[in-house]
């Protein structure tokens, strides 16, 4: 997904492209490390994403453009 400006927050990102269908559930689903930031896990929501980066979560990959 291409972003607008410098950085998108990590539980903006997952709604914006649809992994979740709502921040409570993006909160959720970081707190229990289900999501992966360039091959991390990643338990915080509010995670700068930069162009580049690539979210994995439920085995699907998301990339930051």
């Amino acid at each position: 997904m291409k972003i607008d400006g410098e950085f998108i927050k990590l539980d903006s990102f997952l709604k914006a492209v649809d992994a979740v269908s709502s921040g409570g559930e993006a909160k959720i689903l970081i707190a229990e490390g289900l999501v992966q930031v360039n091959g991390e896990t990643e338990l915080r929501r509010g995670r700068k994403l930069r162009p580049g980066d690539t979210v994995v979560m439920e085995g699907k990959a998301y990339q930051v453009e």
